[in-house]
């Protein structure tokens, strides 16, 4: 095997090929310091924590493993139904030169087993062994795939959990659900679970009725006890707390406050644990609170002010417990400094949780939805601390300001040419304006060059991992981003700079500086 740098608290392991790579990372279950382990085509992507093990230590342990030589053993069987009536079924017969009959004839007869999850959250890449299976991607991915979709790209089926883009062949529909909070566990499919596709018994998918839309015009529902309502909730308003990690294996990315040093420190300023739940705005927004209680503001710095029921006015200091009564409205202004606020209330945010989290997952859709005008949302009464203002606000950047990032290099900078890695670190990349909570689309003048072309088979990914489309311009992976993908990651930031790089605005300029870090990784 060869180790990589992933970032500092991640390695990625190459093995040969996709079944060694399903047995190591089976063989590495209870490594002492693995938070969790992102299998992929030909790779294991190891997170540890690096206050139980080192990098070094942890390279040496995977080393040292003994992984059973044969096939992987499967962890179940799981039968999935199928209507082969996909949009692409013909075209997919004729790539691999079969008719549409041979192709469903040979997709009910092979045997398939879930190599590994990413993508979205119970989206497993399933792995057969007729060897018919190995087909390109469609050259224009679509930007909607219906729930259910059975699909088809290089040697892996499968089927997507939920509305999503994508680019893989459409073969048929399942009502199969694949993905369901509900259920335990979560997700149909696991790694190591074989699976059997057969007929489905009806010709078209059932369609679940959707819940009728709120009428123009209606009232929000009137709260109960303390809560928040959200009068106007700027750009996006979420719910967000510390995240759901350890949940790779189902495809399930950690998400959570894109900004965890304002979350910390707006959770202390009014006494909850420091994981209590939030909410991140984006932009200006207005809050009105219900009850009596208490609040910070941390993260971005902006205008805020308290405006009481007769329409008096007080500013809000940043990181300052301030006392709430009934009708009070807190008005955040478009942020000078940073993007996102953080908003805390004495006893933390009530919402439903997935996974033991009430993060709101954008990418995946899990946790809450993102709030609207007229949501409202019950505050809990968990606060074990007394109020403690906030250290004094950071120095976030402004539209224009250039901002050094300490990032690690790898685990594919041997895809770019020696001066694209010399442009990632001299040049300063502009933070566009296509940015959100998966990514940040920088843009330099001179795109990164690839010394090798073609595609990568898809491998796990960090928050913060720096990957290089096919056009040489960066992305910036943030808390939503996807757990797997097939571009190369050319380096990662340092778990210290993920913070500061949530808070980068567009118009900024990042210029990466590159960290110290005690296993290089390379043989």
């Amino acid at each position: 095997m060869r180790i990589l740098t992933a970032s500092d608290r991640a390695l990625l392991v190459e093995a040969a090929d996709l079944d060694e790579a399903m047995r190591l990372n089976l063989a590495w279950d209870g490594v002492p310091g693995v938070i969790e382990r992102i299998p992929g085509a030909r790779t294991v992507l190891v997170r540890f924590d690096p206050v139980r093990t080192s990098a070094a230590e942890l390279a040496a342990a995977l080393e040292a493993s003994d992984a059973d030589a044969a096939h992987v053993h499967a962890t179940g069987e799981a039968v999935v139904p199928v209507s082969y009536d996909g949009e692409d079924l013909l075209e997919a017969a004729s790539l691999v030169g079969v008719s549409p009959e041979e192709l469903v004839r040979r997709h009910l007869a092979a045997h398939w087993q879930v190599a590994f999850s990413g993508f979205a959250p119970g989206f497993g890449y399933l792995v057969g062994d007729d060897p018919l299976f190995d087909m390109p991607r469609r050259s224009s991915p679509r930007t909607r795939v219906p729930a259910g979709s059975v699909a088809l790209a290089g040697q892996f089926t499968g089927v997507y959990p939920r509305e999503t883009p994508g680019g893989w062949q459409l073969i048929g529909r399942t009502d199969a659900v694949m993905w369901d909070t509900g259920r335990d566990p979560a997700a149909l499919l696991s790694p190591g679970m074989r699976v059997r596709f057969e007929p489905a018994a009806r010709d078209a998918v059932a369609v679940a009725e959707a819940a009728a839309p709120t009428a123009p015009g209606a009232r929000p529902p009137e709260p109960t006890g303390r809560s928040v309502e959200i009068v106007r909730p700027g750009l996006q308003t979420l719910v967000q707390d510390a995240g759901r990690p350890g949940h790779a294996a189902l495809g399930v990315s950690a998400s959570g406050a894109a900004d965890r040093v304002a979350l910390r420190d707006a959770n202390r300023a009014v006494g909850n644990e420091t994981d209590a739940a939030v909410l991140e705005i984006v932009g200006g927004a207005v809050l009105r609170f219900h009850g009596e209680g208490a609040a910070a503001v941390t993260g971005a710095i902006g205008a805020a002010t308290l405006v009481d029921a007769a329409g008096n006015e007080r500013p809000v200091g940043h990181g300052v417990p301030f006392a709430t009564v009934e009708g009070d409205e807190l008005r955040l202004g478009h942020p000078a400094r940073g993007v996102r606020y953080t908003v805390a209330m004495r006893g933390g945010l009530i919402a439903p949780t997935v996974l033991g989290s009430r993060a709101s997952d954008t990418l995946a859709g899990l946790g809450p939805d993102p709030l609207t005008a007229g949501s409202i949302v019950s505050v809990g009464t968990a606060a074990p601390r007394a109020v403690d203002p906030a250290p004094i606000a950071r120095l976030l950047p402004a539209p224009g300001d250039l901002v050094e990032l300490d990032i690690t290099i790898g685990p594919r900078d041997d895809w770019f040419t020696a001066s694209a890695l010399d442009t990632l670190t001299s040049q300063e990349w502009e933070v566009t304006t296509r940015s959100d909570r998966v990514g940040i689309r920088l843009h330099g003048q001179q795109p990164l060059e690839r010394a090798l072309a073609g595609e990568l088979p898809s491998e796990g990914a960090v928050t913060g991992a720096v990957q290089v489309p096919s056009d040489g311009q960066p992305v910036l992976f943030l808390p939503d981003h996807p757990l797997t993908g097939g571009y190369p990651i050319i380096g990662a930031l340092t778990d210290a700079a993920l913070d500061l790089a949530a808070q980068v605005p567009p118009g900024a300029r990042i210029r990466f500086r590159i960290a110290g870090i005690e296993h290089e990784g390379r043989p």
